[in-house]
Order: C-alpha cells, then structure tokens, then sequence
C-alpha cells in the first residue's frame, strides 16, 4: 500500500509565516503640538433599556491621537492595496473592502485588553491587523501564499490572529460563535469579553435572535455589534428591515446607537461595554452606524443601488480619517508634518508589504492534510483513494 506522506522537518523549515505582531504605533520626529491633551464632545448615544449609557465626552492625549491616526491610515492603505491586487486578478474569489468603517474597528480595538475577544464577518482584513496579524500577514492571505496568517489556504474571509476567531464566510454565523467564545472566557473566569460583529444585511437572521436568548439567560459577557452601513448587499436598510433600530433589536437585552464615522464615540461606547459586561450584567447589543465607500464586494461596483453623489457627500463630510484629523490639528494635538510622516511611513510599509505578497510561494501539496486537526488522534488522513492515506502534520505554530 502506498503512502503519501510529507516530510514534517520540511514544512517546518518552510513554515516562513508572519509572526503576530501589535499594530503600529505612532513615532514621529516632526515637531510636536504644543498641547499635550484635549476634550471632545461626543454625538448623543441612543439608549435601550440603559439608565445611563457611556460619557460624553472625552480626554485624548497627542499621544493617543497620532496612534489612532495612523491605526486608521494603516487599515485604509491595506483595503486600497487588496482592492488593487484584485483588479490586477492576484487576489481571487471574494474579497470585501471596510473603506468607510475603519474608525469602528480602531475605536474599539484602543478600548480593548488583551483578554478581549473579536468574531467578525467577512469584511475583516482591518480587523485581522488590529488584532496582531502583521500587514503583510493580512496581505499575503488575500494572495494566497505561505507567509498569510492561514498560509495562503484561508483567504480574504478566513484570517484568524490570537483572540480574533476570524472572518467568517456565511452570513450572521459568527453570532453563535461569538456567544460560544463569550461562554468560555466566562467558564474559565478570565474576564474577558468577546465582541461580536455583524453587519445590517445578517441583522435579521433567526440564527442572531437565538444567540442573543442564550447569552442573556446565562449573562454572558458577550457584545453584539451590528456594524450598520446602511446597505446589506444591494438592498438599503429600509428595504430590508421593518425597524432599522438595530441597536433596540435584542429586546430583552440592552442596547446603545453609536456613531461609528467616530473613532472616539466608538472607543467611549467600547469602554463602557466593557465594564458592562464585567460588572455580570450579561450581554449587550451595540449599534455602531457607519458607511461602506465600496460595493458589497469587488464584483459589486456599487452604484445601482445608490448614487456616485451619496458616496462623495460622506467622503466630504463624514469620512472617518479626514474628520479626526480636522479634529487632532484645530485642538493641537498634532501638527499637519507631523501626520504628513505617519502617511509616508504607512505607505512605505504597505507598499513594501504588497510588492513581498506578490512574490511570496505559495505553500506545497505536502501541506494539503497540514492543521485538519488540533490534537489528531490517528496519524493518517484519508485521501481521495482508500489506499493512500495523508499523514496528518502540525505546521502552524500554536498560540
């Protein structure tokens, strides 16, 4: 009987995968601001059977404001690169761009500790870097090749990072998912708390309800955050939703309306989600209104079911980045060259980390019964003939 078996020592040494690294943090050597900190008023929160909800207002330092600014400039560049690389038929099959939506993602991620826990839907490369995937960990996924945080196998919907269980393919999935990870870090009573993100389209799926009656009758410190940009493919929310009060939508379970195009109402909201679900309150729905520039996918030019003007008046006047940065230089934070250099750098290291997922290998055959398993059983896989099993290997490193 014949057997394929592959060399474990190779894929070892060919195991060249990124290693988990924190997102980038701001370091300028342009002239600082003369102000150290500064206040900022916050949009009103919308409550849902909350007494009070989260402040306000709130205190950035110049600090804080240079790495939020270059957090949001890093998972922009790295959404222009993918949708480059798909244009240019590198990246293949799906492939959803958060252009629009990054100040959801870095609001809450600088409100995060490491305990904390993300699922999210397919629209996940940003989310994929904030949580320790390097950019060209992120990239080269999309590409396929070995040094992605999947080795290439996953994709631009499956990238998984410490404490980040993914992209996930199937709409409104990752819910059950999310209340499952939240059951375990209340299990192991480490004090962490998961969030778990959807978006307006998977908003009225069975499967989402289901979740949120089993994480409040075992209170499980679980955040179900719908990330609402208005369109769920095609189809506008007022099409598709008979009340598009996201936010009030777990009925029995708590909600907050956030303004998601703020990095610093998403951080505030974050934080008091938190200590929400730490103080054994059990879950919380969280709606964070945000807007997607591009189509629903690369296939999805976008403009049949809105207008080219709808686009460009959001980009003028609501944009993420350009808004929080009017905000960091007219209070001083932060000085235009200063902003100028984060720009230059994030390009620098994107475009570097773009040209390297292009020329990267992908990975062998040998590695086709590679990670099936996380603690396999028996040595041998089945392969597509009963008389040449796959031996089973363990390539990735574990976290």
């Amino acid at each position: 009987m014949s057997k394929i078996i592959p060399s474990t020592a190779k894929l070892l040494a060919a195991n060249t995968i990124t290693k988990a690294v924190p997102p980038v943090s701001a370091t300028t050597s342009s002239k600082y601001s003369t102000k150290s900190e500064a206040k900022f008023e916050i949009k009103p929160y919308k409550l849902h059977k909350l007494d009070k909800g989260p402040a306000l207002s709130t205190t950035l330092t110049s600090e804080d404001a240079l790495k939020l600014y270059e957090h949001l400039a890093v998972l922009r560049r790295i959404e222009t690169a993918s949708g480059n690389l798909y244009k240019e038929k590198i990246i293949r099959g799906f492939c959803h761009l958060y252009s629009g939506q990054e100040a959801v993602a870095v609001g809450m991620r600088a409100a995060m500790r490491d305990v904390d826990s993300v699922i999210t839907a397919y629209r996940c490369h940003g989310w994929t870097h904030l949580m320790g995937v390097s950019v060209l960990g992120v990239l080269s996924e999309l590409t396929g090749r070995r040094t992605g945080c999947s080795r290439g196998k996953g994709g631009s919907m499956h990238l998984y990072g410490k404490n980040f269980y993914g992209g996930n393919g199937i709409v409104g999935a990752q819910a059950p998912l999310g209340a499952g990870v939240a059951f375990a870090h209340k299990y192991r009573g480490d004090g962490g708390v998961t969030f778990t993100l959807y978006g307006d389209g998977a908003a009225n799926q069975g499967q989402l309800f289901e979740a949120y009656n089993m994480a409040k009758l075992w209170d499980l410190p679980c955040v179900f955050v719908c990330e609402n940009n208005g369109y769920g493919m095609g189809t506008s929310v007022d099409r598709s939703s008979a009340s598009t009060d996201y936010y009030s939508r777990g009925d029995y379970v708590p909600g907050i309306w956030v303004d998601g195009m703020d990095v610093l109402a998403s951080r505030e909201a974050t934080r008091y989600a938190i200590e929400y679900c730490t103080s054994g309150k059990g879950p919380l729905v969280m709606e964070m209104e945000t807007y997607r520039y591009s189509g629903h996918s690369m296939s999805d030019p976008g403009t049949s079911y809105r207008t080219r003007d709808e686009v460009q008046e959001v980009r003028q006047t609501r944009d993420p980045i350009t808004s929080f940065k009017e905000k960091i230089i007219s209070n001083e934070l932060v000085t235009p060259d200063q902003l100028k250099e984060i720009d230059a750098k994030v390009r620098k290291e994107v475009d570097e980390a773009t040209k390297q997922s292009k020329s990267e290998p992908e990975v062998g055959i040998e590695e086709l019964s590679g990670d099936i398993y996380y603690n396999n059983l028996e040595p041998y896989i089945r392969g597509i003939h009963p008389n040449a099993p796959l031996e089973h290997v363990n390539v990735m490193p574990r976290n």
